[in-house]
């Protein structure tokens, strides 16, 4: 389970911060800044005391090392992260280590520096050196710039930059797979969004076979393939569905689950962001590193529910682990699948039980489990179906028109717009 750890412990704690006492104005005019700490040199645990109190910047939590950061480096959804180091030289092996959790930029801490430490910076990926003392306000400016750099690497009219979509439940049956497949589906036909569908559940999934796909390659194929990963390689390991979506499928073999690492699968999802407008992932119902990873890079989360007391006991205990994690409840949505069950158990019922309101609703219908045995998604099956509009209008929701239409009036020329 992932959690951040204060430098001077090793027990597991959350840090706040100090800095909630913020207005509504100053929330809104600025957006703070999810940092995380971790190393030591002198001046360090002041820097960060004056961090944790900054009106702009969210000090989600600290290490002594990275080692013992690592579980909230890869799972804290950073903007940035501060290391700390005692050597007159840049710290490579630690900057490396940190890359394997995390593509936040790094901004180097240090007490004292040399000439050859902001050499060897300039020919790596830190975004910044700063040798302490420092005004705290002028290591927020560092930090604000290394993040806004790198937003602007993904600038708003050029280049994709895909959304991810993770279907999760921690209750084996609820029909995270039924709706990725054809979450995916609609969004490719009907949304005309350039889609890929990912498996994550490495060991038995089952998205291929729900498609009527029989691959020829799948992740694990692309995971152990020679080179490094870019936007034409992972082409050529996806294999085309008939609703236009690209599918890359889980390993055919269980016991290749395992080659299947957080950094390799991190990799995955940023080139896969390069490249399509959606990624849909469905996963298994396990809080492993392959799910922990996605989370770090997902964008909504579907959380599927359904009508019945286990179900709901494992959501709530699913919620109180993604805040653990520090996951933005913001970017949760619930599913009540099978909504129309007539079981003894009404919707408000699970919005009390576990203190969210349902934002999708997908009704029980016969025409899924006759879709699924034809190997076909039953938003193409039974296109007029109750469920099929419900999903449809979930694709919908996810990309609103108003999104759709900003991203046509970016490629119209200047004249056309005055």
């Amino acid at each position: 389970m992932r959690r951040t750890v204060r430098a001077a412990s090793t027990t597991p704690t959350r840090c706040t911060g100090r800095g909630n006492a913020m207005s509504t104005h100053e929330t809104t005019q600025r957006e703070r800044v999810r940092v995380f700490a971790t190393g030591a040199c002198e001046g360090f645990e002041k820097l960060r005391e004056s961090l944790a109190g900054h009106p702009e910047i969210e000090l989600v939590g600290a290490s002594a090392s990275v080692a013992d950061g690592a579980a909230a480096l890869a799972g804290g959804h950073l903007d940035a992260v501060l290391h700390a180091t005692r050597s007159a030289n840049l710290p490579a092996d630690e900057l490396a280590a940190i890359r394997e959790h995390t593509r936040a930029p790094v901004l180097v801490v240090a007490s004292s520096g040399s000439s050859r430490m902001l050499e060897e910076a300039l020919d790596s990926e830190v975004a910044d050196v700063l040798l302490l003392p420092q005004l705290v306000e002028n290591v927020v400016f560092a930090i604000r710039k290394a993040t806004h750099t790198t937003r602007q690497a993904h600038p708003a009219g050029g280049g994709r930059h895909g959304k991810i979509v993770t279907v999760f439940s921690p209750k084996g049956g609820t029909g995270k797979t039924v709706t990725a497949t054809n979450l995916a589906s609609a969004l490719a036909k009907f949304e005309q969004r350039k889609t890929l569908l990912l498996d994550l559940d490495l060991q038995f999934g089952d998205a291929a076979i729900m498609l009527g796909i029989e691959p020829e390659k799948t992740i694990y194929d692309l995971v152990v393939a020679p080179g490094e990963l870019d936007t034409e390689k992972l082409a050529g390991y996806t294999t085309k569905h008939i609703s236009g979506l690209d599918i890359l499928p889980a390993p055919l073999r269980p016991e290749d689950a395992e080659l299947v690492t957080e950094a390799k699968l991190g990799r995955l999802l940023e080139v896969a962001r390069e490249s399509y407008d959606c990624i849909v992932v469905d996963t298994s119902p396990f809080f492993h590193g392959p799910m922990l990873a996605t989370l770090d890079r997902t964008d909504e989360l579907l959380l599927l529910s359904s009508l019945d007391v286990p179900t709901l006991k494992n959501l709530r205990l699913a919620l109180q682990t993604l805040e653990l994690l520090s996951f933005p409840k913001q970017r949760i949505r619930i599913v009540l699948n099978r909504s129309n069950s007539k079981v003894g158990m009404k919707q408000n019922e699970v919005e009390s039980a576990l203190g969210m309101k349902v934002r999708f609703e997908v009704p029980s219908d016969r025409a899924v489990p006759l879709a699924v045995n034809r190997g076909k998604p039953v938003v193409l099956d039974e296109e007029g179906a109750d469920v099929s509009r419900a999903i449809r209008s979930m694709a919908k929701n996810l990309f609103p028109v108003e999104e759709a239409a900003k991203k046509q009036r970016r490629l119209l020329p200047a004249f056309a717009r005055s």
